[in-house]
């Protein structure tokens, strides 16, 4: 298997809407500064892979193939991929299938949402819904925040977690994204302000959730030979693990202690790829995907940062701050930084690329020679995809 690196990475603003800019609009300025970034050009990609999760948003239901004409790449291959909110990293991992298999030596990355134009909030929440089973859970009108609701319930009853230490993963995030210049959200907030936030599923207030964003994000990868035409050190992929669970949660046989199986196995997998013992002193920057504050606090113990059930202890200590031994979405994460949905995978990448690089800016931290992304979708996260980054 051919190895695999990060030579490029680009992407726009994030914003709740950007009302001047299409979707192939805001694909292409995320593509331009990736391939600035690699010192590439349109004819150096062999093939694209688009990440764009849903037709509703776009209005549109085969987007890809023109936000691929419009970046100049008429008569290459490209294909797009849609997994809910793993739709970025499952596009990824497409993209590194067909460098490591030798079919492409470079392929662009390309994730992108316009999820605004839909009609009203309402409308955009009811098309997300329609990923539940048509025959049986979508008649009770569930909901994204019901879905991960119930397994942070879970883990506050079980291991004694609080609507404060769900606060404090908000204060965290939402204070991050004050260092990120592209972060839809940042805000200097105090764990009160967090719990006087109306509640719209107990125990998740507004604050808790996660943002709805439009914006795109772009990397471009290549195998080792390729790798050193660019002007970039690469960013090597020594890791990729993926898993896909139940979409419906009642036929699930959650293993052990955990609340995510599928987000368990892909980090499993990663690891194993990379050869990755201890992640706790492995791995020293990680952006994962906080939907939901809670969940951001079981995902710690997912990827073995923690043991199980020591989530919120480790958040408290600081260990997932800056400055802290594992710093936890240092962009601001989708809580404070953005979630346009296919471009989250791709972003999160690009980030922890930066990091590893030691180009990110007010948010850098130091020493991220080893960093994860991860990215997940569905029903409680019925896809998931880890990837692991070295220098």
């Amino acid at each position: 298997m051919n190895r695999v690196a990060v030579v490029g990475a680009g992407n726009t603003a994030f914003k709740a809407r950007h009302m001047d800019k299409t979707f192939p609009r805001l694909a292409y300025e995320a593509v331009r500064d990736c391939l600035e970034d690699a010192g590439a050009s349109p004819g150096d990609v062999e093939s694209a892979v688009y990440g764009i999760y849903n037709d509703f948003f776009e209005h549109c239901a085969m987007p890809d193939h023109h936000v691929h004409y419009l970046l100049g790449l008429a008569r290459r291959p490209a294909v797009r991929v849609t997994t809910g909110g793993a739709t970025g990293g499952y596009a990824v991992r497409a993209a590194f299938a067909e460098v490591a298999s030798g079919l492409h030596d470079v392929v662009l990355v390309v994730g992108v949402e316009k999820v605004a134009d839909v009609s009203n909030v309402f409308e955009m929440v009811k098309s997300i819904t329609f990923a539940a089973d048509p025959f049986f859970e979508a008649h009770y009108h569930g909901s994204p925040a019901g879905s991960y609701g119930g397994a942070i319930l879970w883990h506050m009853e079980n291991y004694g977690t609080t609507e404060e230490d769900m606060a404090r993963v908000v204060v965290k995030n939402k204070g991050n994204a004050r260092n990120n210049p592209d972060a839809q959200s940042p805000m200097e907030l105090t764990v009160e302000d967090v719990l006087a936030s109306p509640t719209v599923i107990y125990p998740l207030k507004i604050l808790d959730h996660c943002l709805n964003s439009e914006g795109a994000a772009a990397i471009l990868l290549a195998g080792e030979e390729a790798a050193g035409r660019f002007a970039r050190d690469p960013v090597w992929i020594t890791g990729i693990g993926a898993s896909t669970e139940s979409g419906r949660q009642a036929e699930r046989d959650d293993p052990g202690s955990s609340l995510f199986p599928a987000v368990r196995r892909s980090a499993v997998a990663a690891y194993a790829m990379a050869g990755i013992e201890d992640p706790r002193s492995a791995v020293k920057v990680a952006e994962v995907y906080d939907a939901f504050s809670g969940v951001e606090i079981c995902l710690y113990e997912e990827f073995g940062l923690c043991g199980w059930g020591e989530g919120a202890r480790f958040l408290r200590e600081g260990s997932a701050s800056m400055g802290g031994s594992n710093p936890v979405n240092p962009s601001g994460g989708l809580i404070g930084g953005e979630h346009a949905i296919g471009a989250t995978g791709v972003y999160q990448v690009a980030e922890v690329a930066r990091q590893v690089r030691g180009v990110a800016g007010a948010r850098q931290v130091p020493g991220a020679d080893i960093g994860i992304a991860q990215s997940m979708g569905g029903a409680r996260g019925a896809y998931s995809v880890t990837v692991v980054l070295e220098g």
